[in-house]
């Protein structure tokens, strides 16, 4: 059974991508952050829902929209939220549908839960190592009856499965690409925005992640929990340890996501 945060969070999720969804059908401003990323009233409404919902837990929390508890106090903290109101905001604006709201629990700098909802499709997906991942539609979050536990997958088929961003490309990956041609007989590539690809690995529709190019904790944390959940692994790009959370600097490093069916066909 989850632990009643869990389904405060999940309940946050589902609430935030129904106000998501209005401001999608109806129309939305865009804005540009200081940082030159864009950001729109949904991310602003469903930030607030959030924060309504977490507030009621006794973790802070950490999130692109709310403004940014400083190091000196975030250091003491044994547990926090870490959450994007709105992951993809450019595929948003896109309309293309690949965005989500990203939830996760930081224990002692761990991701040790996580939920990805895709407000698109009225899923979400979501777990830890302590319970197991699982997926179920909206209506069913309160549910646990309903919903579908997800298993390991454990070999790989011939043809690998790469997942890449749909915005976002670079040298590094061409090369990391080019070292496993030799190891397969055909590969695919999966493109699609936000954390969505996550939805993919933990499936086994997709068995690798490599990403070289910025992401924020917040991008990428609940998709690590769950992973890491079914076996899989989300390192450092260069120095092979898992990534860490409530960092003193928020932006992650290059890092590749593997699942556990990846990382036993080169054990």
């Amino acid at each position: 059974m989850l632990k009643e945060e869990y389904f405060i969070a999940l309940k946050a999720s589902v609430k935030a991508s129904e106000v998501i969804m209005d401001y999608y059908s109806q129309g939305f401003d865009t804005e540009i952050k200081a940082d030159g990323s864009p950001v729109t009233q949904a991310d602003l409404a469903s930030s607030e829902i959030i924060e309504a919902f977490l507030s009621q837990t006794s973790f802070p929390i950490t999130s692109e929209e709310m403004e940014k508890i400083p190091f000196d106090i975030r250091k003491e903290w044994t547990d926090s939220w870490c959450v994007d109101p709105l992951d993809g905001t450019k595929e948003f604006v896109k309309k293309n549908g690949e965005f989500a709201v990203n939830i996760a629990h930081i224990q002692k700098n761990e991701p040790v839960f996580g939920l990805i909802a895709s407000p698109i499709n009225q899923e979400i997906i979501f777990g830890g190592k302590e319970f197991g991942v699982f997926i179920c539609s909206f209506d069913r979050i309160s549910d646990p009856d309903k919903w579908t536990r997800i298993e390991r997958k454990k070999i790989l088929t011939e043809t690998l499965v790469i997942a890449g961003s749909r915005t976002h490309n670079s040298g590094p990956v061409l090369n990391y690409i080019n070292q496993l041609k030799p190891h397969f007989s055909a590969i695919n590539y999966l493109k699609k925005g936000s954390s969505l690809k996550f939805f993919d690995l933990a499936q086994g529709f997709a068995d690798t992640y490599p990403r070289f190019a910025p992401t924020m904790e917040w991008d990428i944390a609940p998709g690590q929990a769950i992973l890491e959940a079914l076996g899989g692994t989300v390192h450092h790009a260069f120095e092979m340890e898992p990534l860490k959370y409530n960092k003193e600097n928020l932006t992650n490093p290059y890092f590749i996501a593997n699942t556990q069916a990846f990382n036993n066909h080169f054990a």
